[in-house]
């Protein structure tokens, strides 16, 4: 399994500030699956609390909205190694890969987050409270697009 884990160059304006993404070998048919990691629920006062005139470029939407999605759904340095543990233990033979990448500050105020997409036929998430055996305290999901991988078997 490669593990690539790239840091900031400065200290980031931001404890969240690390993307983290995972490549599940084989996944509803299909081969080496990218699944993009996110906080899925955080805290109302954590995000409040933030300096978003600095860490948003444009205008600064409100509570809970596009750019601020962004940043609150990324992972601290510490959330980001416990979440790279879990995954090396528990999935170690199921993953080619592991990935983080620091965001970049600051982050466009429109983007949106993983969180404002839609499920469908090939869009879907990973609800790892829903896994018995997860033991963090990080409410985790993974977004993947099946669309987007080969199919392990050609028809």
């Amino acid at each position: 399994m490669d593990i690539d884990i790239a840091t900031h160059q400065s200290p980031p304006p931001t404890p969240y500030a690390h993307t983290l993404s995972m490549v599940v070998k084989s996944f509803k048919g299909r081969r080496n699956v990218e699944v993009h990691l996110f906080r899925c629920v955080w805290n109302e006062a954590a995000e409040a609390s933030l300096p978003w005139e600095t860490l948003l470029e444009g205008k600064c939407p409100g509570p809970g909205e596009a750019g601020r999605r962004v940043v609150m759904e990324a992972f601290t340095e510490a959330e980001r190694d416990r979440i790279v543990d879990y995954l090396k233990a528990q999935y170690s033979t199921r993953l080619a890969a592991i990935r983080s990448v620091p965001l970049r500050f600051p982050v466009p105020a429109r983007l949106c987050g993983l969180s404002e997409a839609e499920p469908g036929k090939t869009v879907g998430f990973i609800e790892f409270l829903k896994i018995p055996s997860y033991p963090l305290d990080i409410p985790l999901k993974g977004f993947y697009d099946l669309n987007r991988h080969p199919p392990i078997a050609e028809d």
